[in-house]
């Protein structure tokens, strides 16, 4: 495997995308453009994300983001300190945000994204299924170090 993805040294924070990604749900009721994308996806293996998406979230993350058909958009509020969006029509999972930051991570499969992203960290793999694995090497951290990363950052959970 190279240590370069996007042109850019292993452990150095890539350039984001010049051109901005287009995404949608399945059937097209939500569309969603994301500007100023970091070329990074980052990956959940939490036994939620794993419920929710059926394997693990790979999730990309921009300066903004400018939805279209919000109309068809359902939120559940799956934990204190989470959201989780789906299209009502058709049922596609969209975005995770991190209630207490705003921090939204769209899900990678919406948009047509150019080759060559890289996965900018595996959180949770201590709750990874066994059946899969990710080839790409990346930093992998177990819940604890997360949980423990987050209380460091100030935040609280029960």
């Amino acid at each position: 495997m190279s240590d370069e993805l996007f042109g850019v040294e292993a452990g150095s924070e890539p350039e984001k995308l010049t051109e901005p990604l287009n995404g949608h749900c399945l059937c097209g009721a939500v569309t969603i453009t994301l500007n100023g994308t970091r070329p990074l996806v980052d990956i959940c293996h939490c036994e939620m994300c794993v419920r929710w998406s059926g394997t693990f979230l790979g999730g990309l993350s921009g300066d903004s983001a400018d939805i279209a058909g919000r109309d068809n958009i359902g939120v559940y509020k799956s934990s204190e300190w989470a959201e989780r969006a789906f299209c009502k029509t058709c049922g596609s999972n969209l975005w995770y945000e991190f209630t207490p930051t705003g921090h939204t991570s769209y899900l990678a499969g919406l948009f047509d994204v150019p080759k060559g992203l890289g996965i900018l960290q595996q959180i949770f793999v201590d709750e990874k299924p066994d059946w899969y694995d990710l080839a790409q090497s990346s930093p992998m951290k177990t819940g604890d170090e997360v949980i423990a990363e987050a209380k460091a950052a100030g935040f609280e959970f029960d």
